[in-house]
């Protein structure tokens, strides 16, 4: 099977720059997830802080959505790119939910609250960049 880095490239661009606006609009825009990080300042950074570290966030999840292109790009065609992105932002939406979110309720002091509300929202940013993955990756 050919590689066709270019298209990798722009689908884990694509892939980074709706993740960044769905969790935006999730995280930032929404009091209710704040309100619920900040009940917990001894696990979770200030918001000064988190403005401070942000270019290594902005960094992990570029490379993430790349190395999620790439293994996009080693699926064997089946569907179209619409539902084959769905069913892979799936799978990678339930990865996170059970090696992150669920993990951390057990290892971090956070509540349930949290816990489900994070869940959500990694969830649909994750099914949505697989989507774009799926709609902007050609093969050919």
């Amino acid at each position: 099977m050919e590689l066709h880095l270019l298209w990798i490239f722009l689908a884990g661009l694509g892939a980074f720059v709706v993740y960044m606006v769905i969790g935006t609009i999730l995280f930032v825009a929404l009091p209710g997830m704040k309100v619920e990080f900040k009940k917990f300042p001894g696990v979770y950074r200030g918001e000064e802080d988190m403005k401070r570290t942000m270019p290594f966030a902005l960094l992990s999840v570029f490379v993430s959505t790349q190395v999620l292109a790439l293994l996009y790009a080693h699926l064997a065609a089946w569907g179209s790119g619409l539902v084959q992105g769905l069913c892979f932002g799936v799978m990678i939406g339930l990865f996170v939910l059970s090696s992150n979110v669920l993990h951390n309720y057990v290892i971090l002091n956070i509540g349930w609250r949290l816990t489900w509300q994070s869940g959500i929202a990694y969830f649909a940013e994750w099914l949505a960049a697989g989507i774009t993955i799926g709609l902007i990756y050609r093969p050919t």
